[in-house]
């Protein structure tokens, strides 16, 4: 039996100066390298979108091939907001004190029709958009969304990290746009 030997995939090292033995780069590609790498998402999944999620998660898909093998149930712990499904009006404030709860910096994904729009639940008890309570980074469509579109979401997700500055949460424009919802 013969063993092909592959070589592995390794990640872009961010923009820098580099020589024999030493790599010089900025504070900011550093820490946006390692973040985008290591993100701990914390579903908050309530309905059929959170079927697919499970199997993006499972070994056909594998999630964790793209640095977000820990699932993480408190808001503490998580830097990823993953909401999916029907969210009636009664749950707005507990997903808003989750999302208040969580360390910056913290991501928000929209993953389906119903969390991005209401989807066709269009009555007085459903949400219309999470977007009207807390402020959103992604939005995935879909009823309900594919593995491929969620991962799709995760990579676009991951783009942001890796660019964003560290300063960004700090700025008067972020600041501004968390006022909008009330949210100190």
């Amino acid at each position: 039996m013969t063993q092909i030997i592959t070589k592995p995939n390794v990640v872009e090292a961010p923009e820098g100066i580099s020589g024999e033995g030493y790599f010089l780069t900025s504070l900011d590609k550093a820490v946006g390298l390692a973040r985008k790498n290591s993100l701990w998402p914390l579903p908050f999944a309530t309905s059929c979108c959170g079927i697919e999620f499970m199997a993006t998660m499972a070994a056909t898909y594998d999630l964790a091939r793209f640095g977000s093998e820990r699932l993480s149930f408190s808001p503490r712990q998580s830097d990823l907001l993953m909401v999916m499904g029907t969210i009636a009006k009664k749950m707005t404030p507990v997903l808003r004190e989750v999302y208040i709860q969580m360390a910056e910096p913290k991501w928000v994904i929209a993953v389906g029709a119903c969390a991005s729009s209401g989807g066709i639940f269009d009555t007085y008890s459903v949400l219309q958009g999470i977007d009207r309570i807390i402020p959103v980074d992604v939005y995935v469509p879909g009823c309900p969304p594919r593995p491929e579109q969620i991962i799709s979401g995760i990579l676009k997700i991951q783009d942001l990290v890796g660019n964003e500055s560290l300063r960004r949460r700090n700025s008067e424009a972020y600041n501004e746009l968390l006022g909008k919802y009330n949210i100190e």
